[in-house]
Parts: structure tokens; sequence; C-alpha cells
């Protein structure tokens, strides 16, 4: 069924959606740590527990949403990409790849892969599209590469014959060593035809190790994985790629503008990103 049907379904019709509620999803943490209201108790606990552990953890995600926004009008006015797939989507807080992309662009064509129940129920929100482009809805993990590529959402939706932004924003130290996080980031790009780019944000600890460590260890608790990274260890997810300017530096000096906050300091933003192109 593709997201646009699941959206049509009669509400009385559509299966009865687990929300895990027992329990934090990093999805909803950073919902809550940027204000949103699609949280839980246990999520709020535990990013409040983040907090005590860290009290710069608010501003990670504020920068980090920041950054996919400039990133995505880089790409669509300056670069001309036009499909976007945007793994990790997490729950929608405005504005969305579609919104920005399709902004500047009506035509955009934006696939989302997610495998949070909560993201589920919102997909409606979602696959709110522009008439002249197109949004879809895929439930799949990360790490199932070939789950999401096989999707016929992702095959309505995107040509993979032309150039795609891959978006893998503040996702990748949800994924820890064990489970190959640099082959993950090479299937999917190599899945892509040439032109196309690659736009990764990730954690870092360069800055407080420390810090970052603690709330690790309240995530751990709560059977989540977070692993932050050295600037080097990000800097590998995209060899073999083009890394544009003005490379791999602290999210808030990626082509800053007015809404970056000029007093956060680098070890309070935490956050690595960068934008490269497949030759």
């Amino acid at each position: 069924m593709s997201g646009a049907e699941w959206m049509r379904k009669p509400a009385a019709d559509r299966e009865p959606i687990d929300l895990q509620t027992d329990r934090p999803h990093p999805a909803r943490v950073y919902d809550y740590l940027l204000g949103g209201k699609d949280n839980f108790p246990t999520d709020r606990a535990a990013a409040e527990q983040g907090l005590q552990a860290n009290p710069n953890s608010r501003i990670p995600p504020r920068e980090n949403r920041n950054f996919l926004r400039r990133v995505v009008e880089y790409l669509a006015v300056e670069q001309g990409v036009r499909q976007f797939l945007d793994i990790g989507t997490g729950i929608p807080t405005s504005p969305n790849v579609h919104e920005v992309a399709q902004a500047v662009a009506p035509d955009s064509r934006i696939v989302y892969v997610d495998n949070d129940p909560i993201v589920l129920a919102h997909a409606r929100a979602l696959l709110t599209s522009k008439p002249e482009g197109r949004t879809e809805y895929v439930d799949a993990d990360l790490r199932d590469v070939e789950q999401i590529l096989s999707a016929p959402q992702l095959r309505a939706a995107i040509d993979l014959d032309r150039p795609v932004a891959l978006m893998l924003i503040a996702i990748m130290h949800f994924v820890g060593d064990a489970d190959r996080p640099y082959d993950v980031v090479r299937r999917l790009v190599d899945a892509l035809p040439s032109g196309s780019y690659l736009a990764l944000s990730h954690l870092t600890g360069d800055f407080d190790q420390a810090a970052w460590d603690r709330v690790a260890a309240i995530y751990a608790r709560q059977g989540v994985t977070m692993q932050v990274r050295s600037h080097d260890e990000i800097a590998r997810f995209f060899d073999g790629l083009e890394l544009l300017d003005p490379g791999l530096p602290i999210v808030t000096k990626w082509r800053p503008d007015a809404d970056v906050d000029p007093n956060a300091t680098d070890t309070q933003v935490a956050v690595y990103g960068g934008v490269a192109r497949k030759p």
C-alpha cells in the first residue's frame, strides 16, 4: 500500500498503531527538545535527564533543524535538485523537507523514510504536497536498505536515473558500529546516479566527550543506541564523494544565515554537517 493510499484509507480500516509509549524514542525526544507536543512522559523524562547530563542539549536540535532548511534551499535553488530521499525523518516539525523544497520548486518530489510508529500516525500531515510535486512516506528501518530502495512508494515518486539528494540528518549517531553504519550509507549512495548528493549531520563529542557520554548512557539504559563520533569518523561517511564548500564544519558555520544563533558555541552545538556530490 502506498503512503497516499494509507492516507486515504478509512480510519476504521487502519491497523491500530503501537506508539510504544512505555519507552522513549529519539524522534519524540527530539520533538520535545524542539518545543513540540508529539511526545510522551517517558520521552520527556529522558530528555530532562539528558539536559541534566548536558545542559546544552536543546541547542543541537534547534541548529540542526536550521541546517536542514539551509541545505534543502541550497540544493533546490543552487544545485537544481528536484528529488529528495529523507531517511530518519522524525516527527513532522515545520518546515519539513517538502515544504522547503516545494516553496522554491513546486515540482519537487520527496520521499520520507522512518520506522517510528508516531511518525506513521502523522503520515497524513507529511503527505501534503503541492499538486505539481509529490510526497510519499516509507515505513522502514534505515538499516534495511533493500526494503527502502524497493519500496513502491519510493519507486512511484523518485526516478533513480536522475539525481537525488539523500538526506541523513541527525540519524547516523543512532546507528552503532555493530550495525555497520558506513556500509549502510555506502549502499544507499551506490544506488543513486551520478550527480546525486549526500547531506548528513551527526553529533560529535569532539568538544565535550564526557557530557555526551553521560547523555549516551541515559539513552543506553532505555535501550537506545547513541554513538557520537569525531570529525574524522563523520568525514568517513563522505568517502568517495566530492565534499562541497564549506566542507564539514559545525552546522552553524555551514552557509549561515540570519536564523543561526550567533552566540551558540561549537561546544554547545556539537553537530557537524556537510553536503557532498556523487561523481
